[in-house]
């Protein structure tokens, strides 16, 4: 049986079943534009200057975009703002319906933060209870659930406190808590890790290791080429809604951080090369 293993905590997984496939997903919205020259005829820009009127233009959030995934794996996803990352595990979680395509998953995934119902007037302590019930928790899970909660938020007394006096770290922490306290087989992960101190990033990177030695599998969505390397076995990279890379965390976050480098320092050009070359490369796996 093929086996995963993390870089950085050194957890060797088998991998099991298939978990998660997403086959020739594509994503397409309509938004309005202010540039007139979407509308192609003088008449009509004319009339948009009267009426106020913005046309709509086609933007492809994600295109054709396939991937297999087994039980164990951890999956980083990396690439810029607008790439199709948040979008990839919305639909995967089934809160975005795609415009073409499929997801199946062995059960349902769970996305951090936005499966748990929180109420901003509850506590701390309320939201917990009412986020691990909405999530399948038995009354008895869930009142099990809240003291291990408790001290992995480690956030004192504010967790008996209504949760619009959080700060966003707070907030988030809580969401974290709750979603992997119902020991999810998939778990999908969108920037959590960017909040907290180094104290509560060990205990994530900790929590995250538990999921996948129970053969969970996980998807983490990080800017942190560094996050990606170290807590996954495999990365995907999405540009501009298409998958461009699917390999090894290592390698994929290693070019991704490169190519991100290359384009903070205005180096166009060898991030041109980069990117071309990644593209070719990938493109050549994939005929393989």
């Amino acid at each position: 049986m093929p086996e995963a293993e993390g870089k950085k905590t050194g957890i060797v997984v088998p991998l099991g079943d298939l978990s998660v496939t997403v086959k020739n997903l594509r994503v397409r919205y309509k938004v309005p534009s202010t540039d007139a020259s979407a509308y192609k005829s003088r008449t009509a820009r004319l009339v948009r200057s009267l009426s106020g009127h913005k046309p709509k233009v086609i933007v492809n959030a994600l295109t054709n975009v396939s991937f297999d995934v087994r039980a164990g794996e951890a999956v980083g996803i990396v690439g810029l703002n607008g790439s199709g990352k948040s979008t990839l595990l919305r639909v995967m979680a089934g809160l975005e319906t795609p415009t073409s395509g499929e997801v199946k998953a062995s059960t349902l995934p769970i996305l951090l933060g936005v499966s748990a119902a929180l109420v901003p007037n509850l506590s701390g302590i309320e939201n917990v209870r009412l986020g691990c019930l909405a999530m399948g928790l038995s009354p008895e899970e869930t009142e099990k659930a809240i003291p291990e909660v408790k001290d992995f938020v480690d956030i004192g007394d504010a967790f008996y406190l209504p949760m619009e006096t959080y700060s966003s770290g707070m907030a988030s922490r809580l969401r974290f808590a709750i979603a992997t306290a119902t020991k999810p087989d998939i778990l999908l992960i969108d920037e959590a890790l960017a909040t907290g101190d180094a104290a509560f990033k060990s205990r994530s990177e900790e929590k995250m290791a538990e999921i996948r030695r129970n053969a969970g599998t996980m998807f983490l969505v990080s800017h942190a080429a560094q996050t990606i390397e170290e807590m996954c076995t495999r990365a995907i990279w999405l540009h501009k809604g298409k998958m461009i890379a699917d390999g090894s965390a290592y390698d994929v976050a290693r070019s991704y951080r490169k190519w991100a480098w290359d384009i903070a320092k205005g180096k166009t050009e060898e991030a041109a090369k980069l990117l071309q070359q990644t593209i070719s490369d990938f493109t050549l796996d994939q005929l393989d």
